[in-house]
């Protein structure tokens, strides 16, 4: 079954781009991501631009409408995301927390559904 970790974090809980700390939280992202790719889990996964490069898109009454910026306003934000294809809800729990992130933001992890398997 395919999960998807959407990982969030506080806009100030990162390192800084260009700080040694930095380097160090894109190294382990590299190390984990090789190892996903290893152990045969990793379908996908990317980091996102700044909330703010959002566009929020609805359609209503027929008419396309957009926002800048994202839909919500929350403390933590999106940042990137992984999609795994794992046995168990277990094993996907167990690989989303190796993401660097979740020690000090948070990875939500939802099983995909298969609308395929619905028609």
């Amino acid at each position: 079954m395919k999960y998807m970790a959407l990982i969030y974090s506080a806009p100030d809980s990162s390192p800084n781009f260009g700080t040694p700390e930095f380097g160090s939280l894109m190294s382990a992202y590299q190390a984990v991501t090789e190892r996903f790719a290893k152990d045969g889990v990793l379908v996908a996964g990317d980091a996102l631009e700044a909330p703010s490069t959002a566009t929020t898109v609805s359609v209503r009454n027929g008419r396309t409408e957009t926002l800048d910026g994202p839909f919500a306003e929350s403390k933590e934000q999106l940042g990137g995301f992984y999609i795994f294809d794992c046995a168990n809800l277990d094993d996907a729990i167990r690989y989303a927390a190796m993401i660097p992130t979740a020690t000090y933001g948070r990875v939500e992890v939802r099983p995909i559904r298969n609308l395929a398997n619905m028609l």
